[in-house]
């Protein structure tokens, strides 16, 4: 599906481009740099906020356990108002929308050169 460029609103299924994404840091004043996460368990796991944007009208937060390896992927998830108005952080359940996601922060994050 192509994306429409008159609409700043994306449907789902549209895949998002570099251009845009739009930093923001409501996750980083509300929380700092450090987010803790509960696992299955119930354990305290923290995450390093390494970086959040807006894509259209949704968030996204990037974090990596504290603890993580050198090659352990950093984690994506979506951001969301929850009732009371804090932020809440959500899985990305969708494939299309999870990979989308990732290779824009890959993008980001590892920006290549347009020499051949």
């Amino acid at each position: 599906m192509k994306k429409n460029p008159d609409n700043p609103v994306q449907e789902a299924g549209s895949l998002y481009e570099l251009k845009d994404m739009k930093p923001t840091n409501q996750l980083r004043e509300a929380y700092g740099d450090d987010i803790i996460l509960y696992d299955d368990r119930e354990q305290s796991v923290v995450y390093k906020l390494l970086a959040e944007f807006q894509l259209g009208d949704q968030g996204y937060a990037v974090l990596q356990q504290e603890r993580a390896k050198k090659d352990d992927e950093p984690e994506i998830y979506r951001v969301t108002p929850g009732e009371a108005g804090e932020l809440e952080l959500e899985t990305i359940d969708d494939d299309d929308e999870w990979e989308n996601v990732s290779e824009l922060y890959d993008e980001m994050t590892f920006p290549q050169d347009d020499v051949l």
